[in-house]
């Protein structure tokens, strides 16, 4: 409910269902990276050992991404092997946000990504013809 209430810029999240362990929320204007224009739906589902045992998180819109893979799994640190109880689903959205414009391109889940990253002007031009594909694909 904080992060429904908070207004933080370009996260936000809600219940799939009624089921509390299920949330489906969208990150977008992450102003000043490569993907300020774009939207991407995100799933987040939270085990019985919560907050002791990490959430799985999975891309809906797919993303082409230097830390994700063709299946939308995206590797962050946190939701792999520095998960802590002390995260919370804000502190998790807020480092995927952040990831997206400051990818680890030195442990890429996605080579080829990674090499285009280190050129903006493609990796963009890329980037949005792929995006436009996808949500063009997604539409009724």
């Amino acid at each position: 409910m904080t992060l429904m209430m908070s207004g933080y810029k370009g996260i936000s999240t809600f219940l799939e269902s009624d089921n509390l362990f299920k949330w489906v929320g969208t990150i977008h204007r992450a102003a000043g990276t490569i993907y300020e224009d774009q939207r991407y739906k995100r799933f987040l589902e939270f085990p019985s050992g919560y907050p002791y045992t990490m959430p799985t998180e999975k891309f809906l819109t797919p993303s082409y991404h230097p830390n994700m893979d063709t299946q939308c799994n995206i590797c962050i640190d946190i939701l792999k092997y520095k998960w802590s109880a002390i995260f919370d689903i804000r502190t998790i959205l807020l480092a995927i946000q952040s990831l997206l414009g400051e990818p680890n391109i030195k442990k890429p889940f996605n080579n080829m990504a990674a090499e285009l990253w280190k050129n903006p002007i493609t990796f963009k031009m890329y980037l949005q013809e792929t995006y436009s594909m996808q949500i063009s694909s997604q539409e009724p």
